[in-house]
């Protein structure tokens, strides 16, 4: 294992579009308007430490259960189809916990350390250095604990009628992230029609 900044950069890079953390600053709004607060530290930390976990062993892990890949990522791709849901129509489908622990799930899985993410890590593993991932992880998750906790300004910035605009806008990207997330792990093939 060798440092390369190259590497880390180019890591960095691919693990900062997927986790796309300003991108989801709506559903992370959305999600505190209901519970209240969260712990920042405490949502990047149980983020972090899934990412990692699937970094040296996730394969391995999720075989344990009997579970591949794909299978985790369509499960995944049903939270997300779920919050998409709340946030379009103003139902409430999740119950979250007002003591801040309700930010773990889905805020940490599978917001931050979704399907997406945890597949990448495991793609860049064959092709970087592992040093070089984990450099640019704990940058990312850095930069993902410094919007969590700018969550109060992003508020402010956008305003009532901001946020909810944002937060319909972003629903319905969330619903078709969710359905690409479902086709694309149970290898339908919607280009020939019904």
């Amino acid at each position: 294992m060798h440092f390369d900044i190259l590497e880390v950069l180019a890591t960095f890079m691919v693990l900062f579009a997927i986790i796309d953390i300003f991108g989801s600053i709506p559903v992370i709004l959305d999600i505190k308007s209901k519970i209240g607060s969260f712990y920042p530290g405490k949502t990047t930390l149980v983020a972090f430490v899934i990412m990692l976990l699937f970094l040296f062993i996730g394969e391995p892990l999720l075989g344990v259960f009997g579970v591949d890949i794909s299978s985790f990522a369509i499960a995944g791709s049903f939270i997300l189809l779920l919050m998409g849901l709340e946030m379009v129509l103003g139902i409430q489908l999740f119950k979250h916990d007002a003591e801040g622990g309700g930010a773990i799930v889905p805020i940490a899985f599978p917001l931050i350390a979704g399907a997406g993410s945890i597949t990448t890590l495991l793609s860049l593993r064959a092709e970087y250095q592992t040093i070089n991932i984990l450099i640019a992880l704990s940058l990312n998750m850095i930069i993902v604990y410094l919007v969590l906790r700018m969550t109060a300004f992003f508020e402010k910035l956008l305003g009532p009628n901001g946020l909810h605009i944002l937060k319909k806008f972003f629903g319905i990207i969330l619903l078709a992230i969710a359905i690409r997330l479902f086709i694309s792990n149970t290898g339908i093939d919607i280009s020939k029609g019904m």
